[in-house]
């Protein structure tokens, strides 16, 4: 239920922006960290992941008109475009130094991008401090200690957030079952 209210938002919020382009800094400020950290798992360096998630907001809003809502979540195409964007600069940057371009991301990526979308939807969903842990911890990549400095908390609260964060996104992402199959065996998803 609560998927299919977020989905419904989304939609209202990508068609808001489709009329009106100034809109499209609530579709910026929704997704901004989700695609940050997609590229920046991926390359060198902060100021090149900076330097790639602007030109993905920069792509989204020039495309956007052609944007149709098909029931896949918006960030995903946010993801694909970031995808193209850091294939494309990884082709840049090998034509400049000569070597081989790397291969272009696969069906496995794009499973990867996927599943990456759905863990930060689920994370969205975590009380605010739980999301803060988890967002510095794996996104940011920053100590225990130092979340705990940041927080104001115990090194122990912190790792407790941590934990039930952690728990609530693997109760979240278990494949649930779904109705009763013929047989009235039940079926997993």
């Amino acid at each position: 239920m609560k998927a299919q209210r977020k989905d419904a938002d989304e939609r209202l919020l990508v068609e808001a922006a489709q009329a009106d382009p100034a809109r499209f800094a609530d579709l910026y400020e929704e997704h901004f960290e989700r695609v940050y950290a997609f590229i920046a798992g991926r390359v060198r360096n902060r100021q090149e992941a900076e330097d790639l998630t602007s030109q993905v907001f920069q792509q989204a809003l020039e495309n956007l008109r052609r944007f149709e809502w098909r029931g896949v979540p918006f960030s995903a195409w946010l993801l694909r475009i970031a995808a193209n964007a850091m294939a494309d600069r990884w082709q840049q940057v090998s034509r400049e130094q000569g070597d081989p371009p790397p291969e272009p991301p696969d069906e496995a990526a794009a499973e990867d991008i996927e599943r990456r979308t759905l863990l930060y939807q689920l994370v969205d969903t975590l009380p605010a401090d739980q999301r803060r842990v988890v967002v510095a911890r794996f996104v940011e990549q920053k100590s225990i200690s130092d979340i705990a400095r940041e927080l104001g908390r115990t090194q122990g609260a912190v790792k407790q957030l941590q934990f039930r964060a952690l728990e609530s996104l693997r109760a979240q992402a278990r494949p649930r079952p779904k109705q009763d199959a013929p047989g009235g065996r039940r079926a997993h998803a």
